[in-house]
């Protein structure tokens, strides 16, 4: 390793040897490595295990001028080879920890997701069974009301008669309050009158049920809510403690190695290597940001190109008089996976390139990663690795981290009660962050394999109302091909 930004070292002829060099170079990064890269991105709290110094700043980092004075020192040496030492072990057990708590809270957040919406399923089910018994009473109460109709005028009451198809009796609830005062029909026929009464009771007893659901289900929505900001809210905290944790491991990580190190390297050798080795981590995450924003602008001018192209092939049918296709397919009608990106009429986009490898519904259990699921409330693009993923309308970001079954996840609020969600994106694939707005048809992410997932794809999903939806019918309305 050379300084050549950095004079003094080489001015004063104590900088490192080559040979101390190269150790020290290897020293640095694997340890760096070992303790904070293969952590990869994680999503954490605010909060820290017992004992683990604030992920913000730890109070009493040596500098390296504590390091100088204690090289001297052989009682100070140890005492600060022990300190280091207890740093280093606490902030990689603070990571550790942080890594853990997220992704314990990601699961609680899809968890109380499915909870929601299995509440959800269950009120409308309930509901429905006591709509269908409400009519089923009213049915029956109009039979029962024919018979009584039949059997008064047999007898001549018309006061009953005008009574009984008043108006006001609309209900089954009235109609059935009327019957029951009619002692012909109770004597003629008390089957059809009590097949009313029973259908009745059954749609009222059922109308409880699903009340009860629904104040369940909303429960559950304001659990798996807090849940979800709890989550994220983890996630942007974690984020910016790891980069900070990192910078200080690499320091930590060169000032114990200077203290150990028994050859003529100085200390300032040492903080030369860990400055350069800044220098080149800050050049890597400029060339990863300059080819993200270089993707991100070839994918737009791609998109562009071929909503151009789709523009100007519709204007020459119409021109032609061949009647307009509609729809607003573009080239992705009639093209399963083609069409990825490209903005439709109603705003909308094909989120991902690829054929559907598997639809919404249930479907045979699946484990990977550590996890299990035997339900797939979205389908999924099988794109492959790496294949650009596109917001499938504008919308703002409300989600971006790792979350239990899905892996990295985004979720992006269109407004009106939609949003989408966007799963098992690769490590390290973020191209947007929690807040952002996006436009349709932006790369927001490329696809992986993280989560419940058996090989690189995207699993794309609509929450409407807070539940998920099958995403094909609804994406097929809005002009998309799938």
């Amino acid at each position: 390793m050379r300084y050549e930004s950095l004079d003094s070292p080489e001015d004063c002829g104590c900088a490192p040897t080559p040979a101390e060099s190269k150790k020290l170079s290897q020293l640095i990064s694997r340890r760096g490595a070992l303790g904070l890269g293969a952590v990869g991105f994680v999503a954490a709290t605010a909060f820290l295990a017992p004992g683990i110094p604030s992920a913000f700043g730890i109070e009493g980092y040596p500098s390296w001028d504590d390091v100088q004075r204690a090289k001297g020192n052989e009682a100070a040496k140890s005492s600060e080879i022990a300190r280091i030492e207890k740093l280093i072990s606490d902030l990689t057990a603070d990571v550790a920890y942080k890594q853990a708590e997220a992704e314990r809270l990601g699961a609680e957040y899809a968890k109380a997701q499915a909870d929601f919406e299995d509440a959800a399923y269950r009120a409308d089910s309930l509901q429905a069974e006591a709509d269908a018994q409400s009519a089923v009473a009213l049915e029956s109460a109009r039979r029962a009301g024919k018979l009584a109709a039949q059997l008064y005028r047999n007898g001549g009451d018309d006061t009953s008669l005008k009574l009984f198809f008043s108006d006001s009796a609309a209900s089954a609830d009235d109609l059935l309050a009327r019957l029951g005062t009619m002692d012909k029909l109770l004597q003629a026929n008390r089957g059809v009158y009590t097949d009313a009464v029973a259908a009745r009771e059954t749609a009222q007893s059922l109308s409880d049920q699903a009340g009860v659901a629904r104040d369940e289900r909303d429960r559950l929505q304001k659990e798996a809510e807090q849940k979800l900001a709890a989550a994220q809210q983890a996630a942007a905290v974690a984020q910016a403690a790891l980069e900070e944790q990192t910078a200080n491991m690499a320091t930590l990580q060169a000032q114990l190695a200077a203290l150990k190190d028994e050859t003529a390297a100085t200390v300032a050798g040492y903080q030369a290597g860990v400055e350069e080795e800044r220098r080149r981590e800050e050049a890597r995450k400029q060339r990863e940001r300059e080819e993200a924003a270089r993707r991100a602008a070839e994918e737009e001018r791609r998109r562009q190109a071929e909503a151009a192209a789709a523009a100007a092939a519709a204007a020459a049918n119409n021109g032609g008089g061949g009647g307009g296709g509609g729809g607003g397919g573009g080239s992705a009608a009639g093209n399963p996976g083609g069409g990825a990106g490209q903005v439709q009429p109603s705003g909308w986009v094909r989120p991902g390139p690829g054929y559907i490898s598997s639809w919404f519904g249930n479907r045979g259990t699946i484990c990977s990663n550590g996890y299990c699921t035997s339900g797939h409330r979205g389908i999924d693009f099988a794109g492959g690795c790496s294949a650009p993923i596109y917001a499938a309308a504008s919308g703002t970001v409300v989600h971006a981290a790792y979350t239990g079954d899905w892996g990295n996840y985004i979720k992006i609020d269109h407004g009106g009660g939609i949003i989408s969600g966007y799963a098992h994106i690769q490590p390290g694939g973020y191209n947007v962050g929690y807040g952002q707005r996006v436009s349709a048809g932006q790369v927001i992410a490329y696809a992986g394999n993280t989560g419940i997932s058996q090989g690189c794809h995207l699993h794309f999903e609509i929450y409407q109302n807070g539940v998920r939806i099958d995403p094909a019918p609804f994406l097929r309305n809005r002009g998309i091909s799938v």
